[in-house]
């Protein structure tokens, strides 16, 4: 019983001849179609291939072309507002100022900076194609100290063109800690002159065919000092160029 039900099991091939003949007719339009299938995968393989490559000889002949160059973004003028320091204790303000000449005697506890200031950029497009600026933001410090940021909305720029950018960072009533405290208000006081830094980072991409490229960065670092007593700047440096005003 076992070995009938086993061998019934098991695969008989077609007795006649019109069964032969469609036992065939399909084994042999399964692989067909199978192999129609892969044919059609390699085919759209090497089509998306082929079109991938195009656009990369496309882009690296714009590229050669173009010869794309670094925007440059420079901090033109600075621009004071208003500046105002007072120290948390009025009542010891001469006393610090004097301690502070003399080398000894107590600091103030802290002391509050008011400031604004104005900061005019010059973006210079180099290229023969127009810059998509984005959003970019400028960070005042004072010894290392983040006091105030300003940003600036993205813009485009056209090619060989020159654009100014203002920005303009106020800062209220910022507290600075004892030994801040004190050399905030010696330099102040005493030397009439504040050293700051403004930084920055301006992402910008060059547009070339309304497709935007890798984006790059622009980087600003300028040293700027500041009169409190005439509200002016006295001096500004960014990089290795310099300028006295």
């Amino acid at each position: 019983m076992t070995t009938q039900a086993n061998g019934d099991l098991r695969a008989r091939p077609p007795s006649s001849s019109q069964d032969r003949h469609q036992y065939y007719y399909s084994s042999s339009s399964s692989s067909s179609s199978s192999a129609s299938l892969k044919g059609c995968c390699c085919c759209l393989f090497l089509l998306f291939s082929f079109l991938a490559l195009l656009v990369l000889a496309v882009v690296l002949v714009i590229i050669l072309a173009v010869k794309p160059k670094k925007p440059q973004f420079d901090l033109q003028q600075v621009g004071v507002q208003y500046m105002g320091i007072s120290p948390t204790d009025p009542a010891t303000a001469a006393a610090a100022a004097a301690a502070a000449t003399a080398g000894g005697g107590s600091s103030p506890a802290s002391a509050s900076l008011t400031l604004s200031i104005r900061m005019l950029f010059l973006a210079v497009n180099p290229n023969k194609v127009g810059i998509r600026y984005g959003e970019s933001k400028f960070t005042v410090m004072y010894k290392g100290i983040p006091l105030g940021k300003a940003s600036v909305p993205g813009f485009y720029q056209e090619a060989h063109s020159e654009r100014q950018v203002v920005a303009t960072i106020a800062v209220d009533r910022f507290n600075l800690m004892q030994a801040d405290a004190s050399d905030l208000i010696r330099d102040a006081s005493l030397n009439d002159r504040v050293e700051l830094r403004v930084l920055g980072d301006v992402g910008a991409k060059i547009r070339v065919l309304n497709i935007d490229s890798p984006g790059v960065q622009v980087s600003v670092n300028c040293a700027v000092v500041i009169s409190p007593s005439k509200q002016s700047l006295t001096y500004k440096q960014c990089g290795f160029d310099g300028l006295r005003v």
